[in-house]
């Protein structure tokens, strides 16, 4: 699952990319060649997130429970927003389309902006706690009448919600850089990527600090019993080495690749900031859920999930272990089919709906 969220958080350049098509593209003709270009991978963002929430229903069911169905109204914005991108996505510029092309780029523009932040809240509640109770029969109950968006409350969960979106944009400028022929679209992302990622920087280190010196949620792994413990997450760094090396080997690349893209004016800058992303997401995730941490805490502590008591029969486990084997097979297919959706690069003469590409 670790791996699945890295991919899903690079993979959100597609939605950063959508809050950057009226920045990036002034004339129409330049907006939908932005739009086409992150339009060559939004299948991928959205198969690699429905792959998350079939694998944490496999593996992780109580969590599935307790988070959808407790911060339904959170989960349920957040859904519709993505569902928002693909309608807009497949119907912008079909004949016709009753709602006509703007109203589809406005739908474009919230799912970029909401379902980045929405994502980042929801996964900095797995180090700041959630209101909700779980008794004995793993019945639960959101504290809340506000049913998740109370989330939205703790700046600290915020801060990790802008991070994402913030990032998502650089990536998403980084990206359409590499695919589009147009000088003055490529020079507009290269002043982006600056903007986003030192934005992004700042709200990244506030939450790094944050939960770095915050108490985290431990438990007794004989007992289950779950306590707080000083500096938890800084001490899942130091006790647990490669969580360490893939965060200390993640963060500069991200920030490299951020560098060489604005001031080397280098293509490049999107593999070393995607892999960065990867290797900082893993072990961001790593310290959440190993090491006898609660990777889904409760402000009641003993209702808090585990991998010991939410995770799945082990039955259930084998099965999705042998499953987890096909992975390879799947990123060996997302990069050939990378590669061969960015064979041609984006230019004006394919906005053309007559032309051989396909025109969003």
């Amino acid at each position: 699952m670790s791996v699945v969220s890295s991919v899903l958080v690079f993979l959100l350049f597609v939605q950063g990319g959508q809050t950057l098509v009226g920045v990036l593209g002034k004339t129409d003709n330049e907006k939908n060649m932005i739009v086409n270009s992150i339009g060559r991978k939004w299948e991928f963002t959205f198969t690699t997130l429905i792959v998350f929430a079939a694998g944490m229903f496999a593996a992780f069911p109580l969590w599935y429970s307790v988070s959808l169905g407790g911060a339904y109204y959170a989960w349920k914005i957040f859904l519709v927003c993505f569902v928002l991108q693909a309608v807009s996505f497949e119907f912008r510029r079909k004949k016709g389309n009753i709602f006509g092309q703007k109203t589809y780029d406005w739908f474009l523009t919230i799912n970029g902006f909401l379902g980045t932040i929405l994502l980042g809240v929801v996964v900095a509640t797995f180090f700041t706690g959630s209101d909700f109770i779980r008794n004995e029969y793993n019945l639960s109950q959101w504290g809340s009448s506000w049913y998740g968006l109370d989330i939205l409350a703790s700046f600290t969960n915020l801060s990790l919600g802008f991070a994402v979106l913030f990032l998502a944009r650089t990536l998403g400028a980084m990206y359409i850089i590499t695919n589009i022929e147009s000088d003055d679209i490529i020079r507009r992302a290269r002043k982006q990527t600056l903007i986003n990622g030192a934005i992004f920087t700042v709200f990244f280190l506030y939450f790094l600090v944050r939960i770095l010196i915050k108490d985290g949620y431990a438990y007794n792994p004989e007992t289950g019993a779950v306590f707080m413990e000083s500096y938890k997450y800084l001490n899942n760094y130091l006790q647990m080495p490669v969580a360490l090396i893939l965060f200390l080997v993640g963060v500069p690349l991200v920030l490299y690749g951020i560098f060489i893209t604005w001031a080397k004016e280098s293509n490049r800058g999107i593999w070393f900031s995607g892999f960065g992303t990867f290797a900082t997401v893993m072990s961001i995730f790593w310290i959440l859920g190993y090491n006898n941490t609660a990777f889904y805490p409760s402000y009641d502590l003993q209702s808090s999930l585990t991998i010991q008591n939410a995770s799945s029969s082990h039955y259930t486990l084998t099965a999705m272990s042998y499953i987890s084997l096909f992975v390879p097979v799947v990123i060996t297919y997302i990069y050939f089919a990378w590669r061969a959706v960015d064979k041609t690069k984006i230019s004006e003469k394919h906005m053309n709906k007559e032309g051989e590409h396909h025109v969003y």
